[in-house]
């Protein structure tokens, strides 16, 4: 076994003067360099058992030498094949392991390299500091290696020990097992623990929960309940006695501590120490109960804590010195009685040290003006802790605001303290003097001056210190504190600022509040720079809540005006960046606009310099809002339409209407516009801006309904035209929905009588009452005349009544009377009272307008009629589905029953409803006729046969459906996509579930699960996916088709170009990849190109090209001088580069330290070589000429000294005395002999045994 060793320059300095000073002062003359011996400078290594002294002295140099632990170390983990978890086909380290790989390299920081064992397992070697490596074997197992999972059963009170205090046992467990372990819940009852991971992990695991309950097995738990005024005596005078006990048992004892209010002493450990324990605190706490009593006395509350002392060592102090325990009561307490319990012959002294702390300290005041406080207290606390440092017992408190100082410590130490500090009151009011001045807040940011400029100057000119309030005080109140006459110095000059400032200038700037927000900035970022950009001007904004544009500017008239045309320029910036365009987009394309991770409105933001506001996605608007510059504006909108012509069939129209009649049109507040809209399925109107004089109106969405809506508007503008005639009428909100009718029944017939078109309020309408009749003249009267007859019979108040049998009453009157609240709201507020709950009648009475109560009394009659011939229908559909048919928040089943007017109860769930999934799948055939349906199944529908039947039928509807598509397995990673991004959007675009086979189970079908039509079209987008990257895996094979060229590797230089210039234009020309030979590949003159096998062919051509050019090149050797060579390339390389281009030739020139420094080589065509060569020699003859002239100089130049120098002698190098050579019969080794001093590898024998003794090799 070989020994390395390191001999630092240090170690080596140290030992040597060591030497120097023992063993070598006799030899040496002082005044010589001192030469160390052989064995001072080259100490021997260390041999094993080799005893004797001169050993041990020589190698104590190397036990200084400390071996370094290497922080990085290398672990190898091996998954076998069949706990593989990805076994794709793609080449080995470009599948989805070696990604996972790359993931967990960034996450831990570790470094992994993959290799495959001949039994196709996968070996992982792992490389980086231990905590690395751990985190990254976990992520190995977790994400390459299949993953098993067992429980283990454990007793409940052990599972807090598995995982430790803050977890960190459970971390440390999961770290070193590789495995996830879940531990239930406090509040769960299971008691079992599930490991998860390989099977290896899972086993070790187990292993040590079981050892660690194993262990807690062994140990008991005691629980004693003795008095608290006792535990004292058991834990004894600083914890002494249980320390002890613990000690001497092993066992771990709890005493509450004397905060806490609780009787129960806790002891745990193993059960014979626990015993030991317990007999101990019983045997103490009996013998104290015997031999104790008890006196109390009083002591004022203000000297208790003297008693307690700090942390409560006083108490602890005077129970060890005398026995007694000394029972303090609550601080909250007003009680001022004290309880010493102990052995009778002990109470007295004990009462005599309580007596003594509590009078050991007292309490003195000293008064001080509060503005003389900090002075006392001095800069840092100067004066203050000089008397502190001298009494450190002493305590002294300033209260804010109060001229009392407290001082609180021994007697003697606060007196002599007490005197001190009015000693420095005394002085300090001799010598000070303060004053305050009222001055207007808005001007105290300009007496500080930027960066505190203008009070530092006061304060450092007149010695003074000036308080000026912060701005959350809102106090005009300046202080100044200090020498008297610097006082009355100090306190002129602010009051003559303040009345500089009294007379500048004030001016208010209108500035819409719109602009506000935006000028101020986030967080007042902008208009911190404008402030500072001028620090004279105070610039004031209005609070938000007054709703004024008037921002105030305040200071020099000059700095003011300059503010002013600043603030304008920016408003004006602002009001032409303000431009805003409402684009309405179908709800259901916003997402597409939006784009993945808003890429698509990010882009268009950038592009157009514009902001796109788009409406939350609770909200009802379709409304995008575009706001910047015009043109910025307009092209936003042009790009956002586009996107949503390519989502859908959206037609756009537009239409010619005069520009006149298009506020008419729009109606007040777009109430016209916005009903023949709503009318034909939500299309947008878009008019021309006001002002603009244009003709156009766009209408767009889809076909049938543009062409609808186009209809109307010309319909419309053609009556605006002929006789554009309208009224207003004012009728109760309550009446609308009756005047509307059912479906909109009443008012339609209104319309087809006159022909005058009827606009009532939206929700968002202010005016809640108002009605508008649009039309010619004598339809619009004629309509007037119908509604306000309508409205006045509405307006006269009848009562009436009906006979309804008393068993169809709990309908109306069932889930808070929701059915008499339809009826309320649908004819006109009428009040319909059934009679009250245990009264047998079938009186029904009416109250309410006379049409409404008649139309009421018809509803009424046709809901009996419909229970009367209610039925109850059956639906079967596995529980399974029901929550799929409900819907989320039961929107689906909702709607179905509003649609269908009946009524849809689903069955109460069974628990064992599980048990058939796992048994029947998806899609799987449903149960034969003959078999009963469950319970569970079964969805009860009532309401009249044909609603129940068409209701059935939309339920049935909903139920999804199971398909099975085949897709190649190898294509099945491209549909997921990256991380599962592939299968997300068409799971969202199609609404169906799809579900991949798992890697391992090879299987080509891919499941779709949803309704019947969805899941078709998923299945034909599915498939359209699968052409798709079937045609790509084709273009694939066709990009790599691969040819080989031999080239001579001296051209490969040449075809790659400076910077890869050339190879890279070869490259983008013909589109295809280019491989040189790697240093050490066998053909070295073989270039690799892969691609379209056309483009394969020119790129080759392309190349043979270059090399044939390059063929034509000769290369001639020209002898210049190297002196002029620098000349020639010149300064950076720019001369020879330029000479170069010109003759379209390489040249280079001989290394430094060449043998032949003269030497260029020239290449290129013959003739362009020949007239390089020419020039070259052309400026050599005239550089020469300088090069020799300056030589010459420089000769007479050169100082005498320097010329008669004699030529030094050879180094001596590095000396040692007493080396073996120096012993009679050897010689010095010859350092430049292979044989004396080998080098590693080399195979010289050895032909005589030197100095050095024997070789071995």
């Amino acid at each position: 076994m070989s020994s390395v060793a390191v001999l630092t320059p240090e170690i080596f300095a140290e030992h040597r003067s060591g030497l120097r000073d023992e063993e070598t002062r006799g030899g040496v003359s002082e005044d010589e360099a001192y030469i160390p011996t052989y064995l001072e400078a080259f100490p021997p290594l260390p041999e094993k058992g080799g005893p004797g002294e001169k050993s041990s002295e020589l190698t104590g140099v190397w036990n200084k030498i400390r071996p370094i632990k290497s922080s990085v170390i290398t672990q190898v983990f091996h998954v076998p094949l069949e706990e593989r978890r990805y076994k794709d086909n793609s080449p080995f380290g470009e599948g989805d392991e070696a990604k996972v790989c790359v993931d967990i390299m960034q996450k831990t920081g570790a470094h992994i390299e993959l290799s495959l064992a001949k039994d196709q397992g996968l070996s992982i070697m792992v490389t980086g500091k231990l905590d690395s490596i751990m985190k990254a074997r976990k992520e190995i197992v977790a994400r390459l290696q299949t993953q098993a999972s067992a429980t283990v059963t454990i007793p409940k009170e052990h599972h807090r020990f598995v995982i430790g205090k803050n977890g960190e046992k459970l971390q440390e467990l999961e770290l070193k097992t590789a495995t996830k372990i879940n531990i239930p819940r406090p509040e769960d009852p299971s008691n079992q623990i599930k490991i998860t991971g390989t099977k290896e992990g899972i086993e070790k695991a187990r292993h040590e929960i079981l050892l660690i309950s194993a262990e807690q097995d062994k140990r008991a738990v005691e629980r004693l309940n003795l008095e608290k005024a006792f535990h004292p005596f058991i834990a004894g005078a600083f914890n002494k006695v249980v320390q002890e006990i613990m000690q001497e048992t092993g066992a771990r004892i709890n005493i509450p501590p004397p905060s806490v209010n609780k009787d129960e002493i806790i002891i745990t450990g193993e059960k014979e120490p626990v015993s030991q324990a317990l007999l101990r605190i019983r045997k103490i706490y009996e013998e104290k109960k015997r031999n104790t009593t008890t006196i109390s006395v009083e002591v004022k509350k203000s000297q208790h804590k003297y008693i307690i002392g700090p942390k409560g060592n006083t108490l602890q102090e005077i129970l060890d010195a005398t026995g007694v325990s000394v029972e303090m009561p609550p601080l909250e307490s007003s009680s001022e009685t004290i309880i010493l319990r102990g052995e009778p012959d002990k109470l007295g002294p004990a009462l005599t040290q309580v007596y003594a702390k509590a009078k050991s300290v007292m309490v003195a005041e000293v008064t001080a003006p509060a503005w003389l406080h900090r002075f006392i207290i001095g800069k840092k606390g100067q004066n203050i802790g000089r008397i502190t440092q001298q009494l450190p017992k002493v305590h002294i408190e300033f209260t804010d605001g109060d001229e009392k100082i407290t001082l609180e410590g021994p007697t003697e130490e606060v007196e002599l303290a007490q005197v001190q500090i009015q000693e420095i009151i005394q002085d300090l009011l001799s010598r000070m003097d303060y004053t305050e001045v009222l001055i207007d807040q808005r001007f105290h940011r300009h007496l500080i001056g930027k960066n505190g400029a203008n009070i530092n100057r006061i304060k450092e000119q007149h010695k003074v210190s000036v308080r000026i309030p912060p701005d959350n005080e809102k106090s005009n109140l300046i202080r100044i504190e200090g020498d008297p006459q610097g006082v009355q110095l100090a306190r002129k000059e602010l009051l003559e600022m303040a009345a500089r400032m009294e007379n500048e200038r004030t001016k208010d700037l209108i500035i819409e509040q719109r602009f506000h927000r935006t000028i101020i900035g986030q967080k007042g970022e902008k208009i911190k720079e404008i402030r500072d950009k001028f620090p004279e001007v105070i610039i004031n904004f209005p609070d938000p809540s007054q709703k004024s544009d008037i921002v105030q500017l305040r200071g020099p008239k000059n700095e003011v005006e300059k503010c002013a045309k600043y603030l304008q320029k920016v408003i004006a910036e602002l009001i032409e960046n303000s431009f805003s365009i409402p684009v309405p987009i179908f709800k259901q394309f916003h997402k597409n606009i939006i784009g993945k991770g808003g890429a698509n409105i990010k882009k268009i933001r950038e592009e157009t310099n514009t902001k796109i506001d788009l409406p939350t996605e609770n909200s009802n608007s379709e409304v995008i809002l575009i706001t910047g510059k015009k043109a910025n504006c307009e092209g936003a909108r042009d790009r956002i339409l586009a996107i949503q012509r390519e989502l859908a069939n959206i037609k756009e129209v537009d239409v010619s209407i005069p520009a006149r009649l298009h506020n008419s049109l729009i109606g007040a507040k777009g109430r016209l516009v916005r009903s023949i809209m709503e009318e034909c399925g939500g299309v947008h109107i878009h008019f021309p801006s006001e002002g603009s004089g244009s003709d156009k109106v766009t209408i767009r969405g889809p076909g049938e309904e543009v062409e609808k809506a186009k209809r109307q508007l010309l319909q419309l503008a053609e009556e605006k035209q002929i006789h554009n005639h309208s009224v207003e009428l004012h009728a109760k909100p309550e009446y609308h929905k009756f005047l509307i009718g059912r479906g909109g029944a009443n008012i339609r017939k209104v319309r087809d009588r006159t022909g005058a078109r009827i606009i009532f309020p939206t929700p968002e309408d202010k005016d809640q009452e108002l009605i508008t009749i649009v039309g010619k003249e004598d339809a619009v009267r004629q309509a007037q005349q119908e509604l306000e007859n309508l409205i006045r019979n509405l307006d006269n108040v009848v009562e009436d009544w009906m006979m309804v049998d008393p068993k169809y009453h709990r309908h109306f009157v069932a889930r808070r009377g929701h059915v008499l609240r339809e009826i309320a709201e649908e004819y006109g507020g009428v009040t319909v009272s059934f009679p009250r709950t245990g009264v047998q009648s079938d009186r029904v009475t009416l109250k309410g307008a006379k049409d409404c109560v008649e139309a009421a009394k018809k509803r009424i009659l046709e809901i009996i009629s419909d229970l009367e011939a209610q039925v109850v229908l059956e639906c079967v559909i596995p529980q399974r589905f029901h929550r799929v048919v409900m819907g989320p928040k039961g929107y689906k089943v909702q709607q179905i029953t509003r649609d269908h007017d009946v009524l849809i109860k689903f069955p109460e769930r069974e628990d064992n409803a599980g048990s058939e999934a796992q048994t029947q799948e998806n899609g799987d055939v449903s149960p034969e006729p003959d078999q009963a349906p469950r319970r569970c199944d079964v969805i009860l529908i009532s309401g009249r046969k044909e609603k129940c039947e068409s209701a059935r039928a939309a339920l049935l509807a909903l139920v999804p459906i199971t398909v099975d598509v085949e897709v190649p397995f190898d294509l099945h990673r491209y549909i997921i996509g990256q991380k599962g991004a592939g299968i997300r959007k068409m799971m969202e675009e199609y609404e169906v579930n799809i579900s991949v086979p798992q890697p391992e189970q090879q299987s080509d079908l891919i499941k779709i699960t949803g309704l019947a039509p969805n899941v078709e079209r998923a299945k034909a987008g599915l498939l359209e996916r699968v052409k798709a990257l079937q045609a790509e895996q084709e273009d694939r094979a066709l990009r790599g088709f691969k040819l080989t060229v031999s080239v001579d590797p001296k051209y490969h230089p040449k075809i790659i170009g400076k910077k890869g210039a050339v190879i890279s234009q070869i490259r983008k020309d013909h589109d295809v990849t280019i491989q040189f030979p790697d240093k050490g590949d066998e053909n070295q003159d073989l270039i690799t190109i892969t691609g379209y096998e056309k483009n394969a062919e020119g790129a080759r051509e392309a190349i043979l090209k270059i090399v044939a050019d390059l063929e034509e090149m000769v290369s001639e050797d020209v002898r210049l001088d190297h002196r002029v060579h620098a000349r020639i390339i010149g300064g950076k390389g720019k001369s020879i580069r330029r000479l170069m281009e010109e003759f379209r030739v390489d040249i280079r020139f001989p290394q430094p330290g060449s043998s032949d420094p003269d030497r260029v080589t020239v290449t290129g065509l013959p003739e362009n070589v020949d007239d390089a060569i020419d020039h070259m020699l052309n400026l050599e003859e005239e550089y020469m000429m300088d090069v020799v002239e300056t030589e010459t100089m420089a000769a007479y130049m050169k100082p005498p000294s320097r010329l008669e120098e004699e030529p030094r002698g050879p180094a001596k190098g590095f000396v040692v005395r007493d080396a073996p050579w120096n012993a009679s019969g050897n010689k010095a080794p010859d350092v430049s002999s292979a044989e004396e001093f080998p080098v590693f590898g080399s195979g010289i024998v050895p032909k005589q045994t030197s100095v050095w003794g024997p070789k071995k090799f």
